[in-house]
């Protein structure tokens, strides 16, 4: 079975780091933007294997809302 899931990635100096806002504690990091999305894929196919169909279902009916704000610094 395939789900969709929602990850958030950040760059830094030393590469890029990802996470599941659905699943708290999946994690991972990457040298490359490539890297850390391939990475990210094994932890949440890992991360979701040790879940049953209910908890599953319930983690990822999560809604998760994403937007950018402007904000000023004086």
């Amino acid at each position: 079975m395939s789900y969709k899931v929602s990850i958030v990635i950040e760059k830094d100096e030393r590469g890029y780091y990802a996470y599941c806002p659905e699943l708290e504690g999946c994690q991972t990091q990457g040298d490359s933007l490539e890297e850390v999305v391939a990475n990210m894929k094994e932890a949440i196919e890992l991360y979701l294997e040790t879940l049953s169909e209910n908890e599953i279902k319930e983690s990822l009916s999560k809604e998760i809302l994403i937007t950018t704000i402007e904000v000023r610094v004086a």
